[in-house]
């Protein structure tokens, strides 16, 4: 013990001759960044989580549009994260980038509260009696999109910083400082389940059954509170400056390999690379892998090949070390996995719930009091939240006693059982259309844009119950992945790359509903996704999705029985072997 004390002393001595003491505030810094992340979630999904009935109830869209275009603004928002991460790592840090985007995030939701104020400002009422209705003109669109626009700045910085962000203000040298970080992730998740509930019962209440002016303004004081908070705690907050970005070392081993495509591999690779680590990476060392292969030539070193005094490439242009080209091997082992979360965000989140609990009987028993239809989303939340600490403290101990692994089972296989469930899902959304809709013709009640079921909204609880469930398997697995299969200082990336899945993952759910409208609109079996869902065939299309997922579950398994761990005791188990080679030689 006392010698880890000298030790630490000693290098925390070396590091102050070159770099000032950083302060490290730790808890003190927790309530302002938690108070923001929770009123900036309130702000966000408070308004996210209702769009679709806004945009058909306050704009007059037709549910197709209206989904379409909310598909096109979370897929927008998602991919806006990949950016927001390269600006923060490579120029203006984390403080810069979420001060910024939590102003932007407060605009949007202002503009978005307007449109809803003024009248002028979104179409006129249309009345259940109206055959038809006057949509939004140009001027009314384009407002509206300024405040998406503006949203989407703000979510793109926000999302892949501020859990980095939180962790920054804690020492990682010190047991203190991790046991820190390790409060601050539960208190994150905590925060946002918390602002979920609080969004899709009470804001949702208000924007549908007292006023959209003021359940559209509860999220902007929300946000607006969320950038008090955050500029609060300015004196006190550890600001990492940017190290430039990590995908310039990613395009030089592209680069490189390229240019020398044409030289051989030599047969002792271990012996014959440049292998050089800079002494104040932060990323661990890694041993040479035999994937992708054609990377490794980026690494010969040739008559040609100058090198510094401290080692590294004079140009790195022209060779790269192992080190990088391993780094890059990293990354693209991880993106045939990560296509998997397209088609599981599809099966895991169905888009069409809050239209059939719309056209379904939503009152609380024998009571007069309808639950909002965007409300019902909560019983996913609450499958999740009530699910996790029962996997973490009996089932994770449990299979890691069989198992002999730690957590029990491996991330790929946590990301596999998420997307099998999927496929159970939309099994149970297709049987419980179907009895929706029977009913619906057979006791029929008149509603707005087709009859009301008389079958309780609540047939639609295990089919989001599965969908929660899915979530904490794959949903969580996909961020443990990325978080451990990236290098280091892409750390802020990985983040970014769980919502750029989900990104793809709208435009896709988007174009696919357009097409299966199109293309069933003039059959003879009629419209698969009419706007009164009473005259159409959901249930084929729960069918598509679920064979979708059935594809999306093969081509998982093929991609985990291909990939290889960073760090794997593969990858150890050969480089020993080519050590004790290379003994052997030498003897």
């Amino acid at each position: 013990m006392e010698k880890t004390e000298n030790e630490t002393m000693e290098m925390e001595e070396k590091l102050s001759d070159d770099e000032p003491e950083v302060n490290y505030k730790g808890i003190k810094a927790m309530p302002f960044i938690i108070g923001n992340e929770t009123f900036e979630k309130l702000g966000a999904i408070g308004t996210l989580s209702n769009l679709q009935v806004y945009l058909t109830a306050v704009f007059n869209m037709s549910r197709i549009d209206a989904t379409t275009l909310l598909n096109i603004f979370n897929g927008t928002t998602n991919f806006a994260t990949l950016l927001g991460a390269y600006f923060s790592d490579t120029y203006f840090g984390r403080y810069n980038t979420l001060g910024f985007a939590s102003i932007s995030s407060f605009l949007g939701l202002l503009v978005i509260t307007l449109t809803a104020a003024f009248k002028n400002l979104h179409p006129p009422h249309c009345d259940a009696k109206d055959s038809k209705c006057i949509g939004p003109d140009a001027g009314q669109m384009a407002f509206l999109w300024l405040g998406f626009v503006l949203m989407i700045v703000g979510a793109g910085g926000i999302r892949p910083c501020n859990l980095a962000f939180g962790a920054d203000q804690f020492n990682p040298n010190t047991e203190s400082g991790k046991k820190g970080v390790n409060s601050f992730f539960n208190w994150y998740f905590f925060t946002i389940t918390f602002a979920q509930m609080v969004s899709v019962t009470l804001v949702v209440y208000v924007q549908t059954d007292v006023s959209w002016s003021i359940g559209l303004g509860l999220p902007s004081i929300f946000m607006f509170l969320s950038c008090i908070l955050f500029f609060m705690g300015t004196k006190i907050y550890v600001k990492v400056k940017p190290e430039g970005s990590p995908f310039t070392s990613i395009l030089q081993v592209l680069v490189v390999a390229f240019k020398k495509r044409k030289l051989k591999l030599p047969q002792q690779p271990w012996l014959s690379f440049f292998n050089h680590t800079p002494k104040k990476s932060i990323n661990s060392k890694l041993h040479h892998t035999e994937q992708f292969r054609f990377l490794d030539k980026a690494a010969i070193l040739t008559e040609d090949d100058e090198i510094n005094p401290d080692g590294s490439a004079a140009n790195p242009w022209m060779l790269c070390s192992m080190q990088q080209v391993e780094e890059t091997k990293c990354i693209l082992r991880v993106i045939p996995v990560s296509l998997t979360a397209i088609l599981y965000h599809i099966g895991a989140q169905p888009q069409y719930i809050v239209f059939q609990a719309l056209q379904s009987n939503r009152h609380l028993g024998k009571t007069s009091f309808q639950i909002p239809a965007a409300t019902f989303t909560i019983f996913a939340m609450l499958s999740l939240t009530i699910f996790i600490p029962i996997y973490d403290r009996i089932l994770v101990p449990f299979m890691e006693r069989i198992t002999r692994k730690d957590g029990g089972i491996t991330v790929l296989q946590r990301m596999g059982i998420g997307i099998f469930i999927t496929i159970v899902e939309s099994l149970v959304g297709a049987f419980v259309e179907v009895r929706r809709r029977d009913l619906a013709l057979k006791h029929p009640i008149p509603g707005v844009r087709g009859a009301i079921s008389p079958m309780s909204a609540f047939w639609f609880v295990p089919q989001l119950a599965l969908g929660g469930l899915a979530e904490a398997f794959n949903s969580i697995g996909q961020v443990e992945f990325y978080y451990k299969q990236f290098p280091e200082n892409m750390r802020s990336v990985a983040g970014a790359f769980f919502f750029c899945g989900s990104a793809i993952s709208n435009y896709l759910y988007g174009f696919l509903i357009s097409i299966v409208h199109r293309t069933t609109e003039g059959t003879s079996g009629g419209n698969w996704l009419p706007e009164d869902l009473n005259k159409g065939r959901l249930e084929y299309f729960y069918y598509l999705i679920l064979a979708l997922c059935v594809l999306n579950f093969c081509y998982f398994l093929a991609c985990a029985n291909w990939f290889r761990y960073k760090g794997s005791q593969d990858s150890s188990l050969a480089v020993e072997m080519q050590e004790k080679k290379l003994d052997q030689h030498s003897a």
